[in-house]
Formats: C-alpha cells, sequence, structure tokens
C-alpha cells in the first residue's frame, strides 16, 4: 500500500503525503458514537423456557465447564431446528451469571452484520474505547483482534454464547471463534460437520424422549389433559420442541371453548396429508426436515384464531415469514396493510393472537421488537399459496423501504434500522425462491442497497463489503449482472473494497462495471458516470494516475450539461476532478495548474449551494487544501486546511480519523512555513489520537510518531539558530 512521494484525497476519504515517504488512505468513519446491540449482557431470545426438559447430562457437562477458574474451552451445540439448543445455551447462561459468578455475553451469530456488530459490543464492554471501536469498525485494526484482547484481559470471567451460527463460515473468516484462559464459548449450530470446530467439544441435540417431551406440552398447559394424553401428542409431534412449544401455547390460550390433549390429537389426526402423523417412527434426523412437523401446529392455531374473529393473523403470518427469524423491530408493521386480508388497523389485534399462541414473541430491549422462530418461518413460507406471494413480498419490500432513507445521513444509524440487515437479505432470499416479479426483486434489491449505503456511512466497511457481495449473488439469481439495480449494488462492493485497501479488486471490479453499464445502459447512464468517477480512487493508488483526468473531466462534462453546474452531483464530480492535483504524479504537469485553478470558483460554488459547513464544502476545502500542498504553494493551502478542520471539529471527535488527517497535512503545511512550534502541537495531537484509534503497533502511529520526532527536531534546531 506504500510508495513513494505519494498522496491524495479521494472524495470522504483521504490519503495524503505526510514526509515524502508515506502513502495514508483514511478510512471513514462517520459515526460520532460507536453503535451497536442494546446490550450483549442479556439473551435476546424473547419468552424463557418454562422449564428445561431432558438434556440432564448435557447440562451436567455446560455446568462443570463454567466452574470457577475454568477457561480456554469451546463448546459446540448442534441438531436441528427447532431442537431447543438456545434453550440450552439460555438455561446456561443464567446458571452463570446467577449462581458461578460469570459475566454473561450473548451474540447473534446468524449473519455477518449482527456477528461483527455483537462482538464490537463485547469488546465495549469489556472496556474497549470509542476511539478503538472506531478503528476496528472501519478496517483500521483487526476487528477481531480487538475483541478477544479484551476478552483476554477480562478482570471477570465469563461465557460468550455465539448464537444461531448456521453458517460457520462466517466464523472463520473473521477469526471470531477462539479461546481464552478468561472464559469459556458456546455455540449453538445446525452444522455437526467437525472440520468447523477444530478444538472444540460437540454436543448433540434431538428430539426429546417421550417422556420428556409430554412434560414439556405439560409444563405449558397444565390443566389441558393427562401424561398420558400429552404423550400421544407428543408423539404427533415428533417429540420436537418447537413443535411441542407451539401445540402447548395453543392450548395454553383456548379460554372460551379450551380444547384438551385428545381433542388437539385428533385435529392433528384429521390432517394426515399435511400434518406429522406417521412420521415420528421414520425420523432420520441427518436428513429430517422440522417443517413438516410444524405445518398442521401453527395451522391449527390459525385455524382457531380465525375462529375467534382474527382471521387477519394468517396473513400477518405469511407476512413475516418473508423476513428472518431474527429480532424485528415492531415499528416496521406500523402501516402493514395487504388489502382486504389485513387492514393496518387490524395489525396489533392480529399480532396478539400471534403473541397468545406462541408463534411469535416479543424480545426485551431498546428497539422494541418481535421474533419469529426460523423453521416456523420457513415452514410457513413454504406453505404460502403460489398466487399470494407476489403480494406478500411486495408489501413486505414496501414496508422495509419506508424505514430505510434514500439517502442515508453519514454517522451513527438509527438502531432500528441496523436490526433491519437480516430481514432484508431474508427478503431477497425468499424473492428469488418464490419467483416473484422482476419489480418485487428490485424493490427487495434496493433495500438491500440503502442498507448498505447506511451501513458504509457509519464506517463500518467490512460490514458493507459482505452485505453487497451477498446481496449481488442473491439478486443475481434472477435479474442479469447488467440489470440497473444490480449495478448499484456491484458498486457498492467496489467502493467498499477500496475504502479497504483492496484497491486491485476494486479497479478490476469498477472496470468491469463500466463495461457492462456503458453496454447495457449507456455511457451517460448514472450507473455509468459512477463508475467512471469512482474508478479513479482505486488507480490513482495503484501508480496510474494518468488514466484518471480524462475519466472524471468526462463526468464533470456530462453531469453539467444534465444537472447544471451547482447540482451537488455536479459539485461532487468536480471536486474529485480537483483532488487529482493532490497526487504527486501530477506534480508539474500543465493538468494540475487547470485543476488548481478551478478550486477557488468550486468553492464559492460550495458556499453559495450547501452552505460552509456542508461534508462537501469541507471536502472541497481539503482537497484544494491537498492539491496545493503537492504544488508547494503551502502559504495559499494553509488557511484552506484551517477551515477544514476546524469544520470536522465541530462535527466530529478529536480522534475521527479525517480529523486526524486533517491534522497531520496542517502540520505538514507548518513545518513547511517553518512554524515549527505549531507544527509539534499538531503532531503531538496525531499522535495521541492515533495511538488510542490504533494502537502502538500500527504503521500509521508509528509512521505519526516519526513525524513528531521529525517535527521535534526542526523545532529545537530553530530555536537554536
Amino acid at each position: 500500500m506504500s510508495r513513494p512521494n505519494e498522496a491524495r484525497a479521494d472524495g470522504h476519504g483521504r490519503v495524503y503525503q505526510a514526509s515524502g515517504d508515506q502513502h495514508i488512505v483514511e478510512h471513514h468513519h462517520h459515526a460520532r458514537e460507536w453503535s451497536g446491540p442494546d446490550s450483549v449482557r442479556h439473551p435476546s431470545i424473547g419468552r424463557a423456557p418454562v422449564t428445561l426438559r431432558d438434556r440432564v447430562g448435557e447440562m451436567d457437562r455446560l455446568r462443570a465447564a463454567v466452574e470457577p477458574g475454568v477457561g480456554n474451552r469451546v463448546y459446540v451445540l448442534h441438531g436441528l431446528g427447532g431442537c431447543g439448543k438456545t434453550a440450552v445455551a439460555y438455561t446456561l447462561f443464567r446458571h452463570a451469571t446467577d449462581n458461578v459468578g460469570r459475566i454473561g455475553l450473548w451474540v447473534n451469530a446468524s449473519d455477518p452484520a449482527s456477528l461483527r456488530s455483537g462482538m464490537l459490543a463485547v469488546a465495549a464492554d469489556r472496556g474497549a474505547t470509542d476511539a478503538e471501536l472506531t478503528g476496528a469498525r472501519g478496517g483500521l485494526r483487526p476487528a477481531a483482534d480487538l475483541v478477544w484482547h479484551y476478552l483476554d484481559r477480562s478482570s471477570e470471567p465469563w461465557l460468550l454464547v455465539l448464537d444461531n451460527a448456521d453458517t460457520p463460515a462466517i466464523l472463520r473468516a473473521g477469526g471470531w471463534l477462539r479461546t481464552s484462559p478468561a472464559g469459556i464459548v458456546v455455540v449453538t449450530t445446525r452444522q455437526a460437520a467437525t472440520h468447523w470446530w477444530p478444538g472444540a467439544e460437540l454436543l448433540q441435540f434431538g428430539v426429546l424422549p417421550r417422556q420428556d417431551a409430554a412434560l414439556v406440552l405439560q409444563d405449558i398447559a397444565p390443566h389441558a389433559g393427562t401424561l398420558d394424553d400429552a404423550a400421544e401428542v407428543a408423539d404427533r409431534l415428533g417429540h420436537l420442541p418447537l413443535a411441542l412449544t407451539l401445540a402447548g401455547g395453543f392450548l395454553a390460550h383456548q379460554i372460551i371453548d379450551p380444547w384438551t390433549l385428545a381433542d388437539y390429537g385428533h385435529r392433528l389426526d384429521g390432517s394426515a396429508d399435511t400434518g406429522p402423523a406417521g412420521l415420528v417412527d421414520a425420523i432420520d434426523e441427518t436428513h429430517f426436515d422440522p417443517r413438516h412437523l410444524l405445518n398442521r401446529t401453527w395451522q391449527l392455531s390459525l385455524d382457531s384464531l380465525t375462529a375467534q374473529g382474527l382471521p387477519e393473523a394468517t396473513p400477518l403470518l405469511r407476512l413475516l415469514s418473508c423476513w428472518a427469524g431474527d429480532p424485528l423491530p415492531l415499528k416496521l408493521l406500523a402501516h402493514a396493510e395487504l388489502g382486504a386480508e389485513l387492514h393496518s388497523s387490524r395489525v396489533e389485534s392480529a399480532l396478539r393472537g400471534l403473541l397468545d399462541h406462541s408463534l411469535t414473541e416479543l424480545v426485551p430491549g431498546q428497539v422494541r421488537c418481535l421474533r419469529v422462530h426460523g423453521i416456523l418461518l420457513d415452514s410457513v413460507a413454504h406453505a404460502t399459496p403460489d398466487d399470494q406471494r407476489e403480494q406478500l413480498a411486495a408489501t413486505a419490500a414496501r414496508l422495509l423501504q419506508a424505514m430505510l432513507p434514500q439517502v442515508p445521513e453519514r454517522g451513527a444509524q438509527d438502531p432500528a434500522m441496523l436490526l433491519l440487515a437480516p430481514h432484508i437479505m431474508a427478503l431477497l432470499r425468499r424473492v428469488t425462491r418464490w419467483g416473484t416479479s422482476s419489480s418485487t426483486i428490485e424493490s427487495a434489491a434496493d433495500c438491500a442497497l440503502r442498507l448498505i449505503v447506511a451501513v458504509h456511512r457509519s464506517g463500518d466497511y467490512s460490514s458493507a463489503l459482505t452485505l453487497a457481495t451477498d446481496a449481488v449473488a442473491l439478486a443475481t439469481a434472477a435479474l442479469p449482472t447488467d440489470n440497473a439495480c444490480v449495478l448499484r449494488l456491484r458498486l457498492r462492493v467496489g467502493r467498499a473494497l477500496f475504502r479497504l485497501g483492496r484497491f486491485e479488486e476494486s479497479e478490476a471490479l469498477y472496470q468491469e462495471l463500466r463495461s457492462d453499464s456503458e453496454r447495457a445502459l449507456g455511457p451517460d447512464a448514472p450507473e455509468t458516470l459512477e463508475a467512471c468517477l469512482k474508478i479513479g480512487s482505486p488507480l490513482a493508488n495503484l501508480g496510474r494516475i494518468q488514466e484518471v483526468p480524462p475519466l472524471r473531466r468526462r463526468v464533470v462534462q456530462v453531469r453539467e450539461e444534465a444537472l447544471g453546474r451547482q447540482h451537488p452531483l455536479t459539485l461532487m464530480a468536480r471536486s474529485a476532478f480537483m483532488e487529482i492535483a493532490a497526487n504527486p504524479g501530477m506534480a508539474g504537469l500543465p493538468e494540475q495548474a487547470e485543476m488548481i485553478a478551478t478550486g477557488p470558483e468550486l468553492l464559492a460554488d460550495c458556499f453559495r449551494t450547501l452552505g460552509e459547513h456542508h461534508p462537501l464544502t469541507l471536502t472541497a476545502e481539503l482537497n484544494f487544501a491537498a492539491a496545493l500542498i503537492c504544488a508547494n504553494r503551502h502559504a495559499e493551502a494553509l488557511p484552506h486546511a484551517v477551515k477544514a478542520l476546524a469544520g470536522y471539529e465541530r462535527t466530529f471527535e478529536a480522534d475521527y480519523p479525517l480529523v486526524l488527517n486533517t491534522r497531520q497535512a496542517l502540520a505538514q503545511i507548518l513545518t513547511a512555513l517553518g512554524r515549527h512550534s505549531e507544527a509539534v502541537e499538531q503532531g503531538e495531537l496525531l499522535v495521541a489520537g492515533r495511538l488510542r484509534v490504533l494502537g502502538p503497533n500500527h504503521p500509521w502511529t508509528r509512521h505519526a510518531q516519526d513525524l513528531l520526532a521529525q517535527y521535534q527536531d526542526a523545532n529545537t534546531s530553530s530555536s537554536t539558530e
């Protein structure tokens, strides 16, 4: 990433020359505060199990593992969906925190974004500073290393639960799963393959023994019948804990004409074509699909709700099946409507019905959420009639779009919006499997795009890259790669790759995008122009600066003709064009002087159109200062660097990377102007910030220390002359 005497600035992220030998890419973090889950100290499981049945041997083993002094161990609880792995983990969590004195930490590991934010919340809980978290979120320091640094040094023993880790590759790719003498890790997953879990102890969970399965029903619905009746129903439900919980919840909430267990069993027998009767004796857990055991269970509950005057519960549950089994913000349902089947005024009563029958549960926290078990959602989605899928998916996308701003602000995002990540990806997956119309798939892809932009603008480039890559893979299962929606998603992949310093990959993708977009949409399409504009960033960092000016000049010309000279997109392109002059490869060339000459007019237009404190205006100030530095016009650069630093300090914290890099540029100007004591002052602030954000061993920290030493030497020399 280093190349002699190169420095450049790019959009809202910067690369600056520090002393003639350092190439620094700023990974831009816009959040003033780190944003993550409400709390990792509380399991996000909603309703706790009444009593944990069976699992005696497993619980004895796990309780021994969390005794004082035990550490350096990983336990993997694996088994089919709905068999109660999370209930076991929850019971252990309560035992460890209530009886043993361990700190309990609970992270949802179902998707990369949730895992990453949860693990960084663990680091925050164990003492990581906001500056360190900022660096980790944007790729300036390895996130997993930061988390485990603080877990290893925890003054209190801990239990870390990684729940729903059904895609183990997520854990491996980030290096998230490790051991520590300070604690114990428990993973719940459906994946049993030992190659995913080297060094871990695996505990398998399946369906319950007959007697315990019957007791689960009696625990939840104690007045519904005898133990023998419960055993008969348990047999029909395959002894699957989730199915037993749904059945028990149904029976427990019958009021006017309550069913007995015997009644429930007869109803199950009455629909043998869709129910579980006859499956029990042939269960092979390696190929068993628990959805089959659930179909009749939830259908009986919905039939009962319809009889009670709540037919809307059925379309509401089908709507919920468009999303994921992770916590879903309740306000997403505020304007849910499905024509005559579900009016928005009936959503709350329908939801209460689903809650009463244990088909969904409320999850406590800062953001009010509900959750439906993923296996139940898959079962409902699988059984949804084909002629209803289009409307359901379109409605699910519309509701998501209502919560997702078209142009997210830079900075910390609404926690409720960030919770939508798994639901957006689940919807995109659902619409491709259901075979919905292209317009509905594009709406789902647009939801993904808005989310990715928000995550990117929060500074979490690693999560943005993962989300964008996954969204492209899902969308291209149903849409061509040169579809406009897909092209926009691919552009986000390119931007995230660049922010993470993967310049070769970013440049190659932008070249491909430019070709695809020009062929499909035309040379002046917004997507084509965006690819032309953004490809300049990796090109400059790969030493190919000579290729950049014609690309950006053309974008400026087309946008000026189409949008006007003072449109924000045009101003952005003009700023990017002037930015090229900051690259040392342009030094002394006539084009550099041409670019620098556009600076005063650009700044005047930004002031007039956006105001002097707008981020785009500050970007233009900083780009102009960097260009002047490269041209050795330090006295002219000084007021612009001072303005940019003052503007960023008003907006961001002192350790914000853009503040630090602007401070570095200012120190460079000051030392060139012979104002050595002021350069030392800025250098000291720079070193302190780099230490807090990156730690003492990061190359940029060491480089800042080298710069400070140079400034101090120059100051000493000037004092003795």
